[in-house]
């Protein structure tokens, strides 16, 4: 399933993707009481999508079957509460606790920048004031003048994971999403290190919706590709990325416990702008897009700072 969470008239919903339609988990849940099916009532004021993954897997399988159900037309879905896609106000899919990034993880964007491909995952930290949504604007703050992109594969993690193994690693996942790493390339390399220029204010977009783990039968088998005002600028496959997802949470996971909730950033394909010959980085009334298969389209505007 695809899980969203966005603004509408009465606060913070958590929605559902059927067919073209965010459809709010709460509305389905309150047709199905009124239908006489519903048995699981938690779901009738669930808003948020971490209160969904704290329910573990026999919460996702109440979802589920109710989302069939909807589908299967069991019961009558209010159209009050089934927006167009183009016209919901979406929030990020989810407020993690921790954003955990992931350095020059594919080996020619590690060549592209002159670096040598890591021995060992090169991680970093996208601060909580840089998540952002679909659609929300990347501000062009004035203390940096070489603002980047960066199209990357988000991986949401499902429960509390401390030193798993590589080979149960994909079991700590609940879903997959989209996120931008903007990146101030000035403060970046000037500073030494990569905190202000990963972590400044709306750096994070992330969304629009996180596809659960069963959809996606292989995460090492994803096209990505980042596009700036429609032109290709990044094309990649995450075969290709040096350390995969299953090694990633595990390499994690031995010093750092994972969280339900927590978002690893797993790193850029080649193609960013900084390293481009002249460099090409973002300029106000620019729209970058991050496509990855299977998981949708992430868009931000680009805009000044006033």
């Amino acid at each position: 399933m695809k899980l969203a969470q966005f603004e509408n008239s009465g606060g913070q919903s958590l929605g559902v993707l059927i067919a073209d339609r965010v459809v709010t988990v709460s509305a389905l849940a309150w047709a199905q009481r009124h239908s006489g099916i519903l048995t699981t009532d938690w779901l009738l004021e669930l808003t948020d999508t971490i209160e969904l993954i704290e329910q573990g897997d026999e919460g996702l399988a109440a979802l589920t079957a109710m989302i069939e159900r909807a589908r299967s037309g069991s019961f009558e879905i209010d159209p009050r509460f089934a927006f167009v896609v183009d016209s919901v106000s979406f929030v990020p899919p989810i407020y993690p606790r921790k954003i955990i990034a992931i350095g020059r993880n594919y080996i020619d964007h590690a060549i592209e920048g002159g670096s040598e491909p890591p021995a060992a995952p090169l991680i970093f930290n996208k601060l909580a004031n840089s998540l952002s949504a679909h659609n929300a604007p990347i501000v062009l703050h004035k203390i940096s003048t070489q603002i980047d992109y960066e199209a990357e594969l988000a991986v949401v993690i499902g429960r509390r994971a401390t030193k798993v193994s590589e080979s149960e690693a994909l079991n700590y996942v609940f879903g997959y999403t989209l996120i931008n790493d903007v990146s101030a390339r000035d403060l970046q390399f000037g500073d030494g290190q990569w905190v202000r220029g990963k972590g400044l204010d709306g750096f994070a977009p992330l969304g629009p919706f996180i596809t659960t783990r069963d959809e996606i039968p292989d995460v090492q088998a994803l096209k990505i590709e980042g596009r700036l005002n429609g032109e290709v600028m990044q094309s990649s496959n995450t075969s290709k990325m040096i350390f995969k997802v299953a090694y990633l949470v595990s390499y994690i996971s031995q010093g750092i416990t994972l969280e339900p909730g927590d978002v690893i950033a797993t790193g850029t394909p080649d193609g960013v702008g900084i390293f481009r010959k002249p460099p090409v980085l973002l300029k106000p009334g620019d729209v970058y897009e991050v496509t990855i298969q299977g998981l949708g389209t992430l868009r931000n505007p680009v805009v000044a700072a006033d």
